[in-house]
């Protein structure tokens, strides 16, 4: 993996967003336009390429237990991946099949993923889900979502307690090989700033926009990909725009990281 190029000959041309020459609400004259604020598929294209030269070509999709992946998923909210991977270990040392997990003591399932954070909603919110599972499927497992269709598959999902369309879509993603786009704190802080939704767009809102935006081979690599960018460069509260390999697709960036210079009334997120 390589570190993001500095100035480049990309950085000198001329910005890739549509602008507007009148005022509208909330937004200052020049301000990137959401005309739908959605981007082409071209230009999902090139961004996906600038990211894909900087951070390298992600590994392949491989097929894992959509089981583990949801319970893996679940512990990996608001927490960091050290913390949740400690916590899902944790999880299967003392309870070596779910099964096991679903029966035992609320409190010790909260003890087992207390690194994780959230234990006391975490805990019966997995033993909830587990019990849904077998109740539904006639045993504890997920296998079938490998060969259901993605609506099917995203629908099930959300059905479970606590689940949403970011878990649902990143279990289909890593662990079935489909070709959704999950949407994550960074991917959606990203979209934001590259003009591609509202500022106060929420994470699902902008799945929901761009999935369909992003061709379907692209999804699996501009997701790990924006997710690199985002922990490496494209960070929440001080950005490195000056290192940025898709700076000349950003306002925030060409213009420098200035909320005044931008007129965007640009404000962090309550997701960032």
């Amino acid at each position: 993996m390589t570190a993001p190029p500095h100035a480049s000959r990309r950085d000198a041309r001329a910005p890739r967003w549509t602008t507007t020459a009148a005022t509208t609400a909330g937004k200052g004259a020049g301000a990137p336009s959401n005309d739908g604020g959605l981007p082409s598929c071209a230009l999902v294209r090139e961004v996906s390429a600038a990211l894909m030269r900087a951070y390298g070509k992600p590994a392949p999709q491989r097929r894992s237990d959509p089981l583990d992946g949801l319970i893996g998923t679940i512990l990996s909210q608001n927490t960091t991946s050290a913390n949740s991977r400690a916590a899902f270990g944790e999880l299967k040392r003392r309870f070596p099949t779910w099964e096991a997990c679903r029966d035992a003591r609320a409190r010790d399932v909260i003890d087992a993923i207390r690194g994780a954070g959230l234990g006391a909603i975490r805990g019966p919110r997995i033993q909830e889900i587990l019990g849904r599972i077998e109740e539904e499927q006639g045993r504890l497992s997920l296998d079938g979502l490998h060969d259901w269709p993605v609506r099917r598959g995203m629908a099930y999902l959300q059905s479970l307690p606590g689940v949403g369309p970011k878990t649902a879509a990143c279990v289909l993603m890593f662990c079935c090989r489909k070709q959704v786009f999950p949407v994550d704190t960074h991917v959606a802080r990203i979209a934001r700033r590259l003009g591609w939704a509202d500022e106060d767009a929420s994470p699902e809102a902008i799945q929901a926009l761009l999935e369909p935006r992003v061709p379907a081979r692209l999804r699996y690599a501009l997701h790990v990909n924006l997710i690199a960018h985002g922990r490496m460069c494209c960070h929440a509260r001080r950005p490195g725009c000056g290192g940025c390999p898709i700076r000349a697709y950003c306002p925030m960036g060409v213009r420098g990281h200035d909320p005044n210079s931008m007129r965007l009334n640009w404000v962090m997120s309550p997701y960032s």
